[in-house]
């Protein structure tokens, strides 16, 4: 059964007016919204990305700050100092000037002050892993996610690993039993994400984990989105020319089903296993993409 979470509610000025003391930012609509394109970049990163040796991912997460600060928030994980320490220690042995941490324990927070002031100027903000539901419970519809948005519309990066990839969709893969074909009735679950891209889903861990079935599952349920699966230590990297690019040591997966003739997802039998007639699947290797407005692959060299 498809399970539509819904997020929290968004903070009332008046509960946290006395604590602001920079400029508010615009309340424009989501930066993959049809009235903007976004002048940055996404990178959606599958999890478990290389930290010690060439640290390809991180470095181009880096190379795209310019010089500008990063942003590293831990909202969606519960150890959040261990994996602050991380992340500030990689960054900074790659070349970045200036690392911060954004740290939001509870929803009333995320209109204080010195966390929007954290993002004027800010050149990437990264979300760590853990659990996306604690991303958009706590920032969904708050002036925190506008400012992080206001950081995309402007050319700045925002990228996210695990659960920091899944959660930069409008609509968002939440959970979902992996290593099995999907079922008609199976329990495929879904939510509202930030809504930095649209039409598309996102899953991480994708072969390591066996997250083929489930996001099939996904997207028969509303085949106009087109599933994304990201291995282990690769990136899907979304240029603001709406072309992606896989980065790293595994495989990007693309799923199709625009064109889809058949499926049984409305069948009352349950327990039976899943049919889609006519899905396009596409795997890219380190420098392939795919162009998200014609629907269309291009082999390239990996960078």
């Amino acid at each position: 059964m498809l399970a539509l979470i819904e997020g929290g509610e968004a903070v009332a000025p008046e509960m946290v007016g006395s604590k602001r003391n920079v400029e508010e930012p615009d309340r424009d609509p989501p930066a993959g919204g049809p009235r903007a394109r976004p002048g940055g970049a996404l990178v959606l990163i599958g999890g478990h990305e290389d930290k010690e040796g060439a640290r390809e991912i991180l470095r181009d997460v880096v190379a795209r700050a310019a010089g500008r600060p990063i942003v590293v928030a831990t909202v969606a994980s519960d150890v959040a100092g261990e994996l602050w320490v991380e992340y500030e220690r990689v960054f900074r042995a790659l070349g970045a000037a200036e690392v911060s941490h954004l740290d939001i324990a509870q929803r009333g927070d995320a209109g204080e002050a010195r966390w929007l002031g954290m993002l004027e100027g800010a050149g990437c903000v990264f979300f760590t892993g853990g659990d996306q539901l604690k991303i958009t419970s706590k920032l969904g519809g708050s002036r925190l996610a506008d400012a992080i948005c206001a950081v995309y519309r402007r050319g700045g990066t925002i990228a996210g690993t695990s659960a920091g990839a899944s959660v930069m969709s409008e609509t968002m893969l939440v959970g979902g039993a992996g290593e099995e074909s999907a079922k008609v009735r199976g329990a495929v679950r879904m939510a509202p994400g930030l809504g930095l891209v649209r039409d598309l889903l996102v899953d991480q861990h994708f072969a390591q984990r066996g997250r083929l079935g489930r996001l099939l599952g996904a997207v028969a349920h509303n085949p106009r989105l087109l599933g994304i699966g990201i291995d282990e230590d690769t990136a899907a990297v979304i240029e603001p020319d709406r072309r992606l690019r896989a980065l790293g040591t595994g495989a990007v997966y693309v799923v199709d089903a625009r064109n889809l003739s058949h499926t049984n997802i409305g069948e009352e039998e349950g327990d039976r296993v899943l049919s889609l007639f006519d899905v396009r699947l596409h795997v890219l290797s380190a420098g392939d993409s795919f162009d998200l407005e014609s629907g269309r692959p291009a082999c390239g060299q990996p960078r």
